[in-house]
């Protein structure tokens, strides 16, 4: 059977003063958290704003158990990146 997580992550990037800077950044978390946790993720609101950001992660597995676990591990490194606040965060699983 197949488990797919989404989880949206709202953030906030204080030291961003352009939407140039907050590419970089938001780019660079993506890299990141694709890298380290095998998940697809992609910038899906907020994308006309400087300072905030809003992003999708996705994991499919074939225990929703893996799945939460991946996704929470997701939310606890974005909360310790030093670039951005975590504003508000919520996961949703289907299967």
């Amino acid at each position: 059977m197949m488990h797919i997580g989404v989880c949206k992550v709202k953030l906030y990037l204080p030291e961003s003063q352009s939407l140039k800077e907050k590419r970089r950044i938001i780019k660079s978390l993506i890299a990141r958290l694709k890298n380290r946790f095998n998940v697809a993720v992609a910038e899906i609101e907020a994308l006309d704003l400087h300072q905030s950001a809003v992003i999708g992660a996705v994991s499919v597995a074939n225990e929703v158990k893996f799945v939460n676990q991946i996704l929470s591990q997701c939310v606890k490194f974005i909360e310790g990146n030093s670039s951005v606040v975590l504003v508000d965060y919520e996961t949703e699983f289907f299967f």
